[in-house]
């Protein structure tokens, strides 16, 4: 699939493979999030803009790359997203960080907003999206399309799974988003949910329904 890249590292793909167990708990399930997040993170943030400095080593003066421009913004779409982004955190803890609370309609499965907040000058600043699962697209599509209305220009898709109607649909709308994921699983069901998947993301995070 075009504009999506499957992230196949041998620790990415074992972590994943124990939360997709069912008797993995919520402990468990949290902290292999988090440790899976920060090593997706790295393929996300490859292309981060760098400048050339110099600076002094204990045995000279040499030049070095460092992260230059504005600092990145973290946008979790709440409230499973929020699993990703303490592992990103970890790797970059100056990043800027938003929020888009958005429920899927258990009946028309279309995503409805109830919060939004984000970090100022979006337009200047690289912006991850981070949702666990990209199911239906529904909820990516709808926080990206808020994002670029607060004038987000160089985005992002962070997910762990993602189906394929997912991608088709939100690439669909927005074709030039970039996704990066563990997987590509195989479909999805009746009711919306990535198969086979780890079931309900936020459930398996937080121990509720």
């Amino acid at each position: 699939m075009g504009n999506v890249t499957v992230v196949d590292h041998p620790l990415v793909q074992h972590k994943l493979s124990l939360m997709r167990r069912r008797d993995t708990d919520t402990a468990r399930f949290r902290l292999l999030l988090r440790e899976t997040a920060l090593l997706l993170g790295y393929e996300v943030t490859r292309d981060l803009a760098t400048e050339i400095r110099s600076i002094e080593t204990p045995l000279a003066e040499t030049r070095a790359p460092f992260l230059t421009g504005k600092k990145l913004a973290l946008v979790s779409i709440l409230r499973a997203g929020n699993g990703l982004l303490e592992g990103m955190l970890d790797l970059i803890p100056s990043a800027r960080v938003g929020h888009v609370g958005l429920y899927r309609d258990p009946e028309t499965l279309v995503a409805v907003e109830y919060y939004f907040k984000v970090p100022d000058e979006l337009g200047d600043r690289p912006v991850i999206v981070l949702d666990p699962m990209l199911a239906t697209g529904n909820s990516a599509v709808a926080a990206v399309s808020r994002l670029k209305e607060a004038n987000a220009r160089e985005i992002k898709m962070l997910c762990l799974l993602a189906a394929p109607e997912g991608i088709e649909a939100f690439h669909a709308v927005h074709p030039e988003v970039a996704i990066v994921t563990a997987a590509v699983d195989e479909r999805l069901n009746d009711h919306g949910y990535i198969v086979p998947g780890l079931g309900d993301a936020g459930d398996r995070l937080y121990g509720n329904k």
